[in-house]
């Protein structure tokens, strides 16, 4: 009989978020840091309990569809325990930091990740800015729009070495000084996949994206690249999403085609360089 175990899966969901609201009650914060920052273990167990909450909904749906099926006489649906690793953490190896944040998880709740922060667009950054070249191709080319190369540096921020615009490496700096000083087992993982790239956008005629711009970095845990588009990342992606949100920065995670290894500037923090001179 399948129904009891879709009573009990549906009242975990029901309690989940009570659990998520005392959890933080009980887990002590850096009081120190003003920020979405906890202890490395403790970080990692919340993001476990939201690929297991996200698990058990899978679970519910699926004896549902059994107990309905087995009612209608249609017999009951083999029960497929083949992708249960899609949904959490492999259990047969052992649940350590260092091993942790490398382990590939679905992305919870990934529309929702950029909470009151507007991406810019290549219109907003094309009405701001101009073009950063006149003759953008398929190519990664030098910029040379003179008032955005002005602001162009290369430099070593934190674990990366990235050629961004003068404000956005500041902003980066602060972000990576905030993850050392709360989380330096995740600090050591970064790695980087890229920065600036000035070219149009694939499929577009004249339109940049934020890396023509010098307002993106692509990270990634251990340099291991994220598969486009899956919906999936690394889970030390989902931490460094949080601090990332904190200082203004857009996650490439919530998009159509996600892109979680994309962080840029939001809109909402250039209108505050623009305000302030900066850009």
């Amino acid at each position: 009989m399948r129904i009891v175990p879709a009573i009990i899966l549906g009242v975990a969901i029901i309690l989940a978020p009570i659990i998520w609201y005392v959890f933080p009650l009980v887990v002590p914060l850096n009081e120190n840091f003003e920020g979405p920052a906890i202890d490395s273990g403790a970080r990692i167990e919340i993001e476990m309990l939201s690929q297991q909450l996200d698990d058990m909904r899978e679970q519910v749906e699926r004896l549902s569809l059994e107990v309905s099926r087995t009612q209608n006489g249609a017999g009951v649906v083999p029960q497929d325990n083949s992708a249960a690793d899609d949904y959490g953490f492999d259990r047969s190896s052992p649940n350590e930091i260092i091993d942790a944040y490398a382990q590939v998880v679905l992305i919870a709740n990934r529309n929702k990740v950029n909470r009151e922060l507007d991406l810019a667009g290549s219109s907003f950054l094309r009405e701001t800015f101009g073009l950063p070249r006149e003759d953008l191709t398929d190519e990664c080319q030098s910029m040379t729009n003179p008032r955005l190369e002005e602001l162009l540096v290369l430099e070593e921020v934190g674990p990366v070495r990235v050629r961004m615009l003068k404000p956005a490496v500041d902003s980066l700096r602060a972000v990576f000084e905030n993850i050392q000083r709360t989380d330096p087992d995740l600090y050591a993982r970064i790695n980087t996949a890229g920065s600036l790239c000035v070219r149009r956008i694939r499929g577009a005629t004249s339109s940049a994206s934020a890396h023509a711009y010098g307002l993106a970095v692509d990270l990634n845990i251990d340099g291991v690249l994220d598969t486009l588009g899956d919906g999936k990342t690394q889970l030390g992606l989902t931490i460094l999403a949080d601090f990332f949100r904190e200082e203004g920065w857009v996650w490439g995670a919530a998009w159509g085609r996600e892109d979680s290894m994309h962080f840029e500037v939001s809109r909402n923090k250039i209108e505050e360089w623009l305000e302030a001179g900066l850009l």
